[in-house]
């Protein structure tokens, strides 16, 4: 209940900016038609990436603006996940969710130099923050959208088809766990040594089927269904009689349908702590897709 009797300032505003979602009162623009002299008055929207309705344009309009920055090649989607005893580190402290960004952007950038030390062939990726799984728990996790494929320092380019996930699974929990180390301090170190215990062979890190250059229209969905959704869409939500909400998901271990009914307040409680704070970057661009190259 800590998210409902003390919400975050950030969450106010959102929830605020959402309700008001779409209310004349609150201004808009009038638009004339030049031929019949027809008035139509359109209100302005939130543009809240909580509202269902505008977050759906701004993921749309997120998709179609990262399709277009990628490089003409085949590119391969990873799942970054991380051992579930450590989630509530992120929950307690938001800014160690850049570490997650960090962790993956150096394991990628070393697996690309490790094939040629002397070229430094460097790939393009995409990383992509959810911090929901399908029962909207929170579970932060990196989505990364990666070039198969890289450039070197002289202009020349190799094409990789192998992705080393033995190597992913234990550089990504080594670099993460590092990094938790030095913004922790020493208290983290037991906890850094009963995780290396835990989980000998890294993090469990997934590679979805490669993404064909060829079709724009197929990427776009892609991105838009996988790096850019909100955390639930309307269609999800199955009924709400004014004290329940029942929605559904596909379990992801078997696939299964399940149902669930929470209460109003348990349900905005699971919504709000997915809001990220002010001017947080849910989505960071590396590599050949970083700004400054």
């Amino acid at each position: 209940m800590l998210y409902i009797l003390h919400p975050r300032q950030v969450v106010i505003k959102n929830v605020n900016r959402m309700i008001n979602c779409g209310d004349p009162s609150f201004g808009g623009a009038m638009y004339s038609c030049s031929h019949c002299d027809h008035m139509k008055f359109v209100p302005f929207r939130c543009k809240s990436r909580f509202c269902p309705t505008c977050g759906v344009k701004c993921s749309q309009e997120r998709s179609v603006s990262m399709s277009f920055k990628l490089i003409h090649c085949v590119h391969r989607h990873c799942v970054f996940t991380i051992d579930d005893e450590l989630r509530h580190f992120f929950l307690e402290d938001r800014s160690l969710l850049n570490c997650l960004f960090l962790a993956v952007r150096s394991v990628v950038l070393r697996m690309f130099h490790n094939l040629n030390k002397s070229k430094n062939f460097v790939p393009g990726f995409i990383c992509v923050l959810h911090t929901f799984g399908r029962p909207l728990e929170w579970n932060p996790h990196i989505h990364c959208l990666i070039s198969e494929g890289g450039l070197s320092d002289d202009g020349s380019w190799r094409t990789v088809r192998h992705f080393n996930f033995t190597l992913l699974r234990k550089s990504f929990q080594t670099a993460l766990l590092n990094e938790l180390e030095s913004r922790l301090g020493p208290s983290f170190k037991k906890t850094k040594a009963h995780i290396y215990h835990k989980d000998k062979n890294g993090f469990y890190v997934y590679a979805k089927p490669s993404l064909s250059d060829t079709d724009t229209d197929t990427v776009i969905k892609y991105i838009s269904r996988y790096l850019g959704r909100p955390v639930i869409a309307l269609k999800r939500i199955d009924s709400y009689d004014g004290e329940s909400v029942t929605f559904h998901y596909n379990r992801h271990d078997d696939n299964a349908y399940v149902q669930k009914t929470l209460s109003a307040l348990d349900f905005i409680r699971l919504l709000i702590q997915h809001i990220p704070e002010k001017n947080f970057k849910m989505t960071r661009y590396y590599g050949l897709y970083a700004r400054q190259r």
